[in-house]
């Protein structure tokens, strides 16, 4: 377990795991909160999305894929935070212009009241920069297994 309580390394048998593990990331979050969103496709990233706006108090039903708008905010009712900011950077791989004004990120982690999660965050790291508390979410999938490992990481 990380200095939070949340588990290093967690077995995700199917979407409900996946949402349940979005759900136990929530309680050592506050505004300002950085998630990076790894993984290949159709590892389960939005999924963990929809288990975090859940427990955050907001409307899972909303949540889908941001990949063609890039960013979508979502209202939540959890204490200090009210919106999770979900950003989908695939179609922006392999590019080098930063996607902070393309996207919108650097306004939506500055929201006082909102956590940012970001889908396909590899290509730039310096986004781990931007935040003071960053949690980094790694989903796998390997033959029959999948599973996420999961850190806080200095930014």
């Amino acid at each position: 377990m990380s200095g939070d309580g949340i588990p290093l390394r967690v077995d995700l048998p199917d979407s409900a795991a996946t949402e349940a593990l979005g759900a136990r990331l929530t309680p050592p979050l506050r505004p300002g909160d950085l998630i990076l969103l790894e993984g290949p496709l159709g590892a389960g990233k939005t999924t963990l999305v929809r288990g975090l706006v859940a427990a955050l108090g907001g409307d899972p039903g909303e949540v889908c894929s941001p990949t063609f708008v890039l960013l979508e905010s979502y209202a939540v009712l959890a204490g200090p935070i009210h919106r999770l900011h979900h950003a989908d950077l695939y179609r922006l791989r392999g590019r080098d212009a930063a996607p902070l004004d393309e996207v919108g990120l650097g306004e939506v982690l500055e929201d006082p009241e909102g956590i940012t999660a970001v889908e396909w965050p590899e290509s730039w790291a310096w986004l781990g920069g931007l935040a003071q508390r960053v949690l980094r979410v790694r989903l796998e999938h390997r033959c029959d297994s999948r599973y996420a490992r999961v850190e806080w990481i200095d930014s």
